[in-house]
């Protein structure tokens, strides 16, 4: 079990989260999960929350790859409204923001927002993690190789397990030594790796058990997916349970995902398989 300080919400995992995406950004690689509009934004919110999401991630900034970067204003525009909007309508939510930019943690977490989500981990803005540190949030560490524009171009490993690992030993003990209480690690499946990179991590994820660290899992609808399958981001929604599926067998604690009831389907259904085989007295298979 982890408890994360989330600015003075208590979040208590003792059993897998999902974490639903909202993305401002008119280019994202699923057209489903990008929102553009306050009124979207909320409408897209509320569904997520009704269908069970313990956290909701917006990001203005898209990350996928080859994508160009936006400016600190412009992230900053497309963020702060939907953080506003979503918290005026549920002050509740745990809000985490998608972001690698230490001033949008800054603005984002002043204006409510509870969670850092890096993609870079501090690589790409060397004042992230002592603005995270300095702010007590929570702070999402994933591995990328590279950067969003060229991650993607021959990533290669000697050994993906034992680097990421090494990544992650090495980020947490920063982390730890600048301040930061609650650290999460993310593997990064589809930043600077192959397909194949991306199903060693999969069926590896186990190992990263050992830094004591909630495990997130950033698997949906992504191209290790669709491409395997030979079909498009919009019908990779079983694929992605499939993956979800197995994360969570191998120690994923938080499922970040677009379809959020789905996903919740996929916790409830391994926690009934999970427990003790007597069915409730009466119930009828």
């Amino acid at each position: 079990m982890f408890s994360l300080n989330c600015q003075g919400k208590l979040l208590v995992i003792d059993k897998p989260l999902v974490m639903g995406i909202i993305n401002i950004t008119p280019d994202s690689f699923y057209k489903g999960s990008s929102q553009q509009t306050n009124a979207s934004v909320l409408a897209q919110a509320t569904k997520m929350i009704n269908d069970g999401a313990g956290i909701i991630d917006v990001g203005g900034q898209s990350t996928r790859p080859g994508s160009e970067r936006i400016s600190i204003k412009e992230e900053l525009q497309r963020v702060l409204p939907a953080i506003e909007i979503i918290l005026k309508n549920f002050p509740e939510t745990i809000i985490s923001v998608d972001t690698y930019q230490s001033k949008v943690a800054e603005e984002c977490v002043n204006t409510g927002a509870a969670i850092i989500n890096d993609i870079s981990a501090g690589n790409m803005d060397s004042a992230m993690i002592s603005t995270v540190a300095k702010l007590q949030v929570p702070y999402i560490c994933m591995h990328m190789k590279g950067t969003p524009e060229d991650m993607q171009e021959h990533p290669t490993y000697e050994n993906v397990i034992m680097e990421v690992l090494d990544f992650f030993i090495q980020k947490v003990d920063e982390c730890r030594r600048a301040g930061i209480n609650d650290v999460i690690i993310d593997p990064g499946f589809g930043f600077g790796k192959t397909i194949a990179h991306n199903f060693t991590l999969l069926k590896e994820l186990s190992a990263f058990k050992m830094l004591d660290k909630p495990i997130i899992a950033g698997l949906s609808r992504k191209s290790t997916i669709y491409k395997t399958l030979g079909v498009t981001a919009e019908e990779a929604l079983n694929g992605t349970t499939v993956l979800n599926t197995l994360a969570l067998q191998n120690g994923a604690n938080i499922l970040r995902v677009h379809d959020v009831k789905e996903a919740k389907e996929v916790i409830a259904l391994l926690e009934r398989y999970t427990a003790p085989l007597n069915l409730p007295e009466g119930e009828i298979c």
